[in-house]
Parts: C-alpha cells; structure tokens; sequence
C-alpha cells in the first residue's frame, strides 16, 4: 500500500541523515520534499500543510544530542510526527458495555462493508470467545443480505433470518430484542450503502442509531478512495457519528493517502486494516507499526504475529526433529515454502524487516519473486511420493515426466534440487555439533541478547507461544536503539527465527540478512 511513499521519503531522509550538519535551508528544501511526496500520496492537503508545520517547528529548534546527527534528529521527528497523525497508540473495537454490545458498520456501497462485518464477527468469535449475532439491515440488496447469511453459514456465525417487508429500523430493534434472548455477546448490524453520500442514506443511518443505541459505529472506507475519503468521514461523523474507521484493501497498491487523511480529519480512531480478501485477514491498526514501515524502518512485531498465527507448532515440532537427524526432504522443503507462502511471501516479509524495504527491486531483478515459491511447489507436488522422500532418484527421464507435469523445465527442476541439497547439507551440519546442535545456536541468536528466549525456534521457524507483547515492544525498541530501525540501516538476524536457510533460491544470489536466513550469501547492506 505505502511502496511508492515509503520510497520517496527513504529517499530524502536518507539524504539527511548523510550529512554531518544542517541548516535551515536544509530542512526546508526536504520537508518540500516530503510535502510533495505526500500529495502524491493522495494525502489531503490541510493534512500535509499541518504536519509538515509541525515537522519544521520542532525541527528547525531542535536541540542535537552529541550523539545523534542532525539528519538522524530530523528523520525522529518526521517518525514521531508521523505516528501521531495517524493516531499515537493503536485502539481496538471496544466492547465494554453491557451485552449486547451494539456494533453498527456504515459507509457507501462497495466498500466492503458485508465482507468486513463477517471478518469483525469471526475475529470476536475465534480470539475474544464472543458470541455474536449478525443482522443485515440492506433491504434494498436482497443480494446482500444473503451475502452476509453466507458468510455466517461459512463462519459459523449466527445470523439473524430475513423477514420480507421489514424496514432497516425494525430489523435492528428485532436483532438487538433477538441478541438478548438468545445471550448473544454481541451483535453487528451490516446497514445499506449508495454509491454517494444522500440525505436518504444519512436519515436511515440515524434513525437505526436512534433504534438500536449503538456503542461502536464504525465507518467502513476503501483505502484506495483516495482524497475522496476525507469527505466520506467527514460527512458520516457530522451525521451519524462515528466511534472509529475500518480501511478495507489494505492490500492494494494504492498510495494510502486516506489512511494518514481519515484520522487526521475526524480525529476518530482507525481500528481494523482488511489485508486480503479471507476471513482471518483483517489486522488491527497499529500506528506505531505503520509508521516504521512508511519509513523503511521494517516491523518486527507484525513479522513474528503473523509468523504465530501461520505456523503449525505440530508440523515445525516434528520437522525439528528430523532436522536434528539431518534428514531434509523435498516434502520438508515444499512446508517451509508453503508456510513462507501464508506470511506473505518474500516481498511480504522484506517489507517488514527493517532496512530491508529497498531489498524488493533486487529480489525481482533477481528473479525472486513470489511466483518463484508456486513453481517450486508446482515441481515438488508433481513428483511421485518416493521421489519426494527420495531425490536421487530423479534420472533424466524422470525430470522430463516432471517438467511436463509442473509446466516447467529441467533447468528449474535442477535449480531446486540445488537449492535442496545446499538445505538438507546445512541441516546435517546443524543437527550434528553438541547437544541441541548448531541449529540451536543460530536460533538463539538477537532473541537471547532480547531476553525473548521463547524466539529459539523450532524447525527454523519463531516458537512463539510464549512471548510477551510486551516483550515484542521492547525488541522493536532496542532494535531502534541499536541503529537497526533507520532507513538504510542495518537489520537484526532475527536469530534465525525465519525459515531457517533458504540459500539462492532459483540459483539467485541475496544476502544473508543479518543471519536471519543463513543460507543467503552475497550483497553488502546498504549504506
């Protein structure tokens, strides 16, 4: 969503925080810099004008630490500024009312409204163990009141049965009457949309209010409206009132304007990103974590939930002990990769490593995109299962059966059998030094110096049921401390806690990353 900002202002600041002093003229020929950056953003201009005022005020009378360079001082302050515009510390939907709690989604049509309402529902049901109620209030769109029933058979979420001939109000009152009797915890009312703001839609929208007493009414906005989006908010607050934003396609490769307008202008919280189109992918917004990644500073944090949220302790618990055995076949490989795959891919990943963001031009120029991990995988599943378990059975005649099977060539077959014995030799390696072997070793790594000994690892992947929040706040922290968080920074090796040695995937050169994926050698960081 941020790559074509996150660009542009890596590339001003790093040109700060080269220089050993600064003047006046310096910091304002950069925040016109930023300023610019920003409107092409799709940022509102009172938003830009506003927070690159702010930026100067403190920056111009800034007082510079001995230790810090002035560049370095202004790139805090861009930060800092940065996270306050989108809203300082990250607030949830809340849900301390008596039950049931009321939550009412509002915005225009083809938001994704419908859509997110089942994932707000699914999120309360699978982490808050909420009982929930779902009602669709759009009783112009029969379509989408049989969208949301759907979504709620899938989810295993009640949903409230339509009754022809009601009107938006009354279906409220009868799910909230509905929610009481049946002890849900919470119900959510889906209401209707246009396809521009109207006085019709404002009058219902208040009048369900009215009927229903709503604690949360959340303003559902695709991210990708651009200035567009300034408006919506501002108009549904004025009339409705909104408790706080949901920015769908997060995802997208929209310039994100709206995310840092929105807050800015309503003063109302973001609460929920959709970042995809199922069920489990919508995350809670957390300014701090946007910020960092704006700025190429990476994002730790979301790295290791997403990677708890994604792996199988079983199947990494089971892969670690064969990993201690030496034994590493192709079916281990097609895990690793699949599981790679969920925490979004190389790209995914890179953007939140810090000092790693400008790593995805090189990645592509070497051939390693994500399509690269589904060719592999499309090799492996076109093997028979004793060629999986045994690759040196893979003969000439063999390749070409599966060259044909996977729509590659043998040249790509070979690239990944490389890549497979360079693992399965580490692996043997790693599983053969002392008690707990050298794999062990490299998992320690950052998380030990951290005081995070629950990042050891298993199977090359975070163990990571035991970590504190806490915790993970302060890595992000000391990383910041140590240098590693700047644009053009180093990066921690995250002690190996990232699928553990990937070398030269595709026969490509990257490099090691700080250690975090051992197996890939090559490039210096940046400067």
């Amino acid at each position: 969503m941020f790559e074509n900002l996150q660009d542009r202002l890596g590339s001003i600041l790093n040109g700060l925080t080269g220089r050993g002093a600064l003047s006046e003229s310096d910091v304002s020929a950069a925040l016109r810099e930023v300023r610019r950056a920003l409107l092409e953003a799709d940022v509102s201009l009172e938003v830009v004008r506003s927070f690159t005022d702010r930026v100067r005020e403190k920056a111009v009378g800034a007082e510079i630490l001995k230790s810090i360079k002035p560049g370095q001082m202004v790139v805090k302050i861009v930060h800092d500024e940065l996270i306050e515009m989108l809203g300082g510390e990250g607030v949830g939907v809340d849900l301390h009312a008596a039950a049931p709690v009321v939550i009412m989604m509002v915005g225009l049509q083809g938001s994704g409204k419908t859509t997110t309402t089942a994932k707000i529902a699914n999120r309360l049901t699978t982490r808050e163990k909420k009982k929930v109620l779902m009602a669709s209030l759009d009783t112009r769109r029969p379509a989408a009141q049989e969208q949301l029933r759907q979504l709620g058979a899938q989810a295993n979420i009640d949903t409230l049965p339509v009754i022809a001939g009601q009107s938006p109000t009354d279906i409220a009152a009868r799910a909230v009457q509905a929610a009481k009797l049946g002890g849900h915890d919470v119900v959510i009312l889906d209401t209707a949309g246009r396809t521009h703001i109207d006085e019709p839609l404002m009058v219902e929208m208040a009048d369900i209010k009215k009927k229903s007493n709503p604690h949360e009414i959340l303003l559902v906005a695709d991210s990708l409206t651009g200035q567009d989006a300034v408006n919506l908010a501002r108009s549904f607050d004025e009339r409705v009132g909104i408790t706080g934003l949901v920015l769908t396609r997060m995802d997208g490769d929209g310039r994100g304007g709206a995310a840092l307008s929105m807050r800015a202008v309503t003063g109302k919280p973001i609460k929920l990103i959709g970042v995809g189109e199922r069920m489990g992918e919508l995350e809670e917004f957390h300014p701090r974590r946007i910020a960092d990644r704006i700025l190429g500073m990476g994002d730790i944090i979301s790295l290791v939930e997403k990677a708890a949220e994604n792996i199988d302790a079983e199947k990494a618990a089971a892969m670690a002990a064969k990993m201690a055995k030496g034994k590493f076949d192709l079916n281990d490989l097609a895990d690793q990769l699949r599981q790679m795959q969920k925490m979004g891919g190389m790209g995914g990943i890179m953007g939140l490593m810090p000092g790693m963001a400008g790593m995805k031009d090189k990645m592509a120029a070497a051939g390693l995109d994500d399509k690269l991990f589904g060719r592999q995988i499309a090799i492996i599943q076109s093997m028979t299962k004793a060629e999986r378990a045994n690759p040196d059975l893979l003969k000439h005649s063999r390749k070409k059966r599966i060259a044909a099977g996977s729509g590659t060539d043998a040249a790509a077959i070979n690239k990944l059998l490389k890549m497979h014995r360079q693992m399965a030799d580490m692996m043997k390696m790693m599983g053969g030094k002392g008690k707990g072997g050298m794999m062990k070793q490299m998992m320690g790594g950052l998380a030990g110096k951290m005081g995070l000994g629950g990042l050891g690892g298993i199977g090359g992947m975070p163990d990571l049921s035991n970590i504190d929040p806490k915790q993970l706040e302060a890595l992000q922290k000391q990383a910041e401390a140590a240098g590693l968080g700047k644009p053009g920074g180093g990066m921690p090796g995250l002690g190996g806690g990232l699928p553990g040695g990937l070398p030269g995937l595709g026969g490509a050169k990257l490099p090691g990353l700080g250690g975090g994926f051992p197996g890939l050698p090559g490039l210096p960081k940046k400067k």
